[in-house]
């Protein structure tokens, strides 16, 4: 992975147009977590302060197509009037995102009102030396996610027209070959990884490929099947492999437990015993929970005064009308005291249902266990990253990756398009 990054470029005078990804969570039109801008940050100060003709920006926020979709549905279900436009443009828009960013940085951003057309194109040709221009949403336009190469190519061809530098700092959609992340790169030359991208492609490389022994994965989340490519790949890396979360009782059903309500992933059943034989055939220490916290019931979503059940079992006594969501405590201190010698942890996925604080218990002892750990830890994404800024345990982690499906697949040992478009050193 020895792509060239910003510091092989010589910006002056250069038309720059860097990929970010500023899909940041909203409520209410306002941004509830500006990590993904402020990781951005050392990227774009150091473009901006090596005197570039211009700097554009481009992002996506959100998914305006499934979520148009969706409030479609919900409209005609209601019978009520459903305005297309005005759902996209209300929702999806960057203006949020460039205001923020405006206030980090201490100078205006422009924010063009699409990524292609004629007002675009005239609001680029006015830009004065060292001006910032934020595209609009660059999945307003369908060519950007299309699986016609031709319409991605249009779409690219066309951004490409406004830069001399391709710049990519958007880890986060590294594993998806759209116009603005990877087809873009057919069309200039010079396309090159910003610190972001570069840091995290070093951490997930350097742990996978290159790890300080004892390595050990901590897997979580769902079901197997989302993580069948990453726990085939890691079992051949590995020294030892922890499975928790929903995943952990198809594990348990491969064992012959009764895993009674429990989520279970049957089609991969038979995949989870392939994987305890040849787990103990390599030598590498595979460990599920041997206790758990069951309920009567799913946590989310109950009606309001609706009372919760709970308790701890034994993993293999888990009662036939109740569901597991969380490691015991019996485990939290076995995985901890398997974690605490190790010198590189990889941790993608929550050890139970991490949005219900009974059951959260689980995965904040992983994040606690990981923050004493005298190695390099990286964790990937989603419920993972939660638990370790809900204990405010973030800077007792060496990475932090800002990109979880990409994460994933980057550990499933595959290629990322994002990345390989750009120039090798």
């Amino acid at each position: 992975m020895n792509k060239k990054n910003v510091s092989d470029v010589n910006f002056n005078g250069q038309r720059v147009i860097m990929r970010v990804d500023f899909n940041v969570p909203l409520k209410d039109g306002v941004i509830q977590d500006d990590t993904r801008i402020t990781a951005a940050l050392p990227t774009i100060k150091y473009v901006l302060n090596n005197s570039p003709k211009y700097l554009i920006l481009t992002s996506h926020l959100g998914d305006p197509k499934k979520d148009m979709q969706k409030a479609k549905d919900k409209a005609e279900k209601s019978g009520k009037p459903f305005d297309e436009k005005k759902y996209i443009d209300g929702k999806h828009k960057m203006f949020p995102v460039v205001k923020r960013l405006s206030e980090l940085l201490g100078k205006p951003v422009k924010l063009a009102p699409a990524c292609m057309g004629a007002e675009t194109e005239a609001m680029v040709k006015e830009l004065k030396d060292g001006d910032i221009l934020m595209l609009e949403n660059t999945r307003f336009h369908k060519e950007e996610t299309s699986k016609d190469a031709a319409e991605r190519e249009k779409m690219a061809k066309a951004l490409s027209l406004y830069a001399d530098v391709y710049v990519n700092d958007a880890f986060g959609t590294a594993h998806r070959p759209h116009a603005s992340t990877e087809t873009i790169t057919k069309f200039i030359k010079t396309a090159v990884a910003g610190y972001l991208m570069e840091k995290e492609i070093k951490f997930l490389y350097n742990a996978v490929n290159n790890p300080e022994r004892p390595f050990v994965a901590v897997l979580g989340g769902a079901k197997v099947a989302d993580k069948i490519g990453v726990i085939k790949n890691l079992l051949t890396k590995v020294n030892s492999i922890i499975i928790g979360g929903g995943m952990a009782y198809t594990f348990f059903k491969a064992k012959g437990y009764e895993i009674g309500k429990s989520l279970l992933d049957a089609d991969n059943v038979e995949f989870a015993k392939t994987m305890i034989d040849e787990a103990k055939a390599k030598g590498v220490k595979l460990l599920l929970p041997v206790d758990t916290v069951v309920a009567d019931k799913f946590p989310i979503g109950l009606p309001q005064g609706e009372k919760l059940t709970f308790k701890t079992v034994d993993s293999d006594k888990i009662p036939a009308d109740m569901q597991g969501l969380d490691i015991g405590e019996k485990t939290a201190s076995l995985f901890a005291d398997e974690l605490k010698n190790a010198k590189t942890v990889v941790w993608n996925g929550p050890m139970g249902v991490f949005e219900a604080d009974e059951f959260a218990k689980g995965t904040l002892a992983i994040a606690k266990a990981l923050a004493e750990i005298k190695g390099t830890t990286v964790i990937g994404g989603g419920d993972s990253v939660s638990a370790v800024k809900k204990l405010g345990l973030s800077g007792k982690m060496t990475h932090i990756s800002t990109g979880g499906g990409a994460s994933l697949e980057f550990l499933e040992g595959k290629d990322l398009p994002g990345v390989s478009a750009l120039n090798n050193k």
